[in-house]
């Protein structure tokens, strides 16, 4: 195989492709994130991916099988334990957690909450599970007259911290989301604090795109310090730096929304050099699935197929794209939270087997460990490699 110099990978946020083996440990049997959107609306329409095979890896109504797909095709187990956007990223680049990220379903300590209190220097609202629109129409109105932030959680290991703009300033929010993430260490180390603004008056309030995440770091090396180390680039798109706290980035840059993902992503295909440029498209998981939104999560999907063609009208010779998941949220159930899902794995490029039925990887490291072996760096310790699978035959 010619050297590749370049890996494209995209995390379609929460776009799992059927229920785990364990899903019923977490309460997320028959789970389908795909699958039941497209039974739901009979049918979805994803000519692009249908092309790349995304149809030849799970049943989708709407989406069949191709019968000569451009890029190797398969799916992908969590080894992990829990269904968070941080670990299934982690594992992703490398790191298989085997502990779940501790969750509050009942808030969190009043001890926590008031040394909390005591370093922002106010008092707080809330301390309960909730989605986020939701919270902020009960208590948006008591904490723009009180000043007092809004902290809530979700079935995720999240610490949340939401303010009016006008209210709280959004450096000032961020300030005290970084006080919180020092202080959430040890059995409270929970995997993101996030920033969560918002704008407008009751009853229209609106939250804005200048959120933040402050994750915990990984506990060791990733595949991104690997490139690095190495001496090459890795192009943070979105919210892959909040993610990986900043760890293993040369560049970053955060986006407003899918489409300005995929903007930033080609914009950093013309410039980036050898290494990697890391992507994640967040509203199917922010703006879709945690509001149970069947119509706009499809329309979502729809709108990034419209996209395919100008990704790989941008790749180079050298370049592999690939498309995968962190994790499931199917808003076709009653809950709003993460799914715990298999994962779709599309992977295209010019040196790249078409039509390689990659069958169910037992890690998303595998996904590391490939890229790793492309790119001739250190490879995470977790994982095996694709490389020779994939390797275009002469």
């Amino acid at each position: 195989m010619n050297e590749i110099e370049r890996v494209i990978l995209i995390v379609l946020d929460s776009v799992g492709i059927g229920a785990l083996p364990d899903a019923h440990l977490y309460g997320d049997e028959g789970s389908d994130t795909l699958g039941n959107i497209a039974r739901a609306l009979g049918g979805l329409h994803l000519p692009h991916f249908q092309k790349l095979g995304l149809g030849n890896i799970h049943p989708i109504l709407g989406v069949p099988a191709a019968v000569s797909p451009l890029a190797a095709y398969g799916r992908m187990a969590e080894a992990s334990a829990g269904k968070d956007t941080t670990i299934g990223h982690w594992e992703i680049a490398g790191v298989i957690s085997r502990y779940p990220m501790p969750t509050y379903p009942h808030g969190f300590p009043e001890e926590l909450i008031a040394e909390y209190e005591r370093r922002i220097g106010r008092k707080v609202l809330g301390n309960y599970p909730a989605s986020g629109t939701v919270i902020i129409e009960e208590l948006g109105p008591e904490h723009m007259r009180t000043g007092y932030p809004i902290v809530y959680t979700s079935a995720d290991s999240v610490f949340q911290v939401a303010a009016h703009e006008e209210i709280i300033p959004v450096e000032e929010l961020y300030r005290i989301c970084r006080i919180a993430r020092e202080m959430l260490t040890g059995e409270h180390n929970v995997g993101r604090v996030i920033a969560r603004p918002f704008i407008g008056q009751p009853g229209a309030f609106q939250r804005t795109d200048r959120r933040r995440d402050f994750s915990a770091a990984p506990p060791e090396p990733t595949l991104l310090d690997h490139i690095v180390q190495a001496g090459k680039t890795v192009w943070a798109v979105g919210k892959i730096e909040d993610i990986f706290a900043g760890q293993g980035i040369r560049y970053a840059v955060h986006t407003h929304d899918n489409m300005d993902g995929v903007d930033k992503t080609l914009e950093a295909m013309a410039k980036a050099g050898p290494g990697l440029i890391f992507t994640n498209l967040v509203d199917f998981d922010m703006v879709y699935g945690h509001r149970n939104n069947v119509q706009g999560y499809a329309a979502a999907l729809q709108d990034v197929d419209a996209r395919v063609p100008e990704l790989l009208a941008a790749l180079r010779r050298e370049d592999v794209l690939i498309f995968t998941a962190d994790h499931g949220c199917d808003p076709t159930t009653p809950s709003t939270d993460h799914s715990r899902e298999y994962v779709p794995l599309l992977i295209y490029g010019e040196q790249i087997q078409a039509g390689v039925n990659l069958g169910t990887r037992d890690t998303f490291a595998d996904v590391g460990a490939t890229i790793a072996d492309w790119l001739g760096v250190q490879p995470p310790k977790n994982g095996q490699s694709m490389a020779k699978e994939l390797q275009k035959r002469c």
